[in-house]
């Protein structure tokens, strides 16, 4: 994509759907992902600041190198015993 990058502000994409999406260094600022549900996706050196993650499940995931204000996380998990 050449030009000026896509912008949306107050906007509603309630369900809206997206598959075989590039995101890729795409900022997101005030945004509500509540109920949200993600499969298949590269977060590979994104950075979450100031996110409310309560109710969140990851499972069959690669945490390898993932933080929290941090600490690794596979030291979290060695220390509670997963």
């Amino acid at each position: 994509m050449s030009g000026k990058p896509l912008e949306f502000e107050s906007t509603s994409l309630c369900e809206a759907s997206f598959k075989d999406v590039n995101l890729r260094s795409a900022r997101f600022a005030d945004v509500n992902l509540a109920d949200a549900s993600f499969s298949n996706v590269s977060l590979t050196g994104a950075k979450f600041d100031d996110v409310n993650l309560g109710n969140v499940a990851i499972t069959d995931a690669n945490l390898e190198g993932m933080t929290i204000d941090g600490i690794l996380v596979s030291d979290l998990l060695r220390a509670y015993g997963a």
